[in-house]
């Protein structure tokens, strides 16, 4: 009855991640923490995200 879209947004997908865990890795940079640590946990969360909206 109601057609679902199957388009995904990446696009949205990875400034959401990228955006959300960059505000939490710049504050934990702030505190002391290594800045290739703070830009890896970043990484991180955009490849989840990507795989989570692949795949959900």
């Amino acid at each position: 009855m109601y057609k679902k879209s199957t388009d995904k947004d990446w696009v949205s997908a990875v400034l959401t991640a990228a955006l959300g865990a960059g505000i939490a890795t710049s504050f934990a940079i702030s505190q002391g923490q290594h800045p290739l640590m703070g830009l890896g946990i970043t990484a991180f969360a955009v490849c989840a995200a990507l795989l989570i909206d692949h795949y959900a």
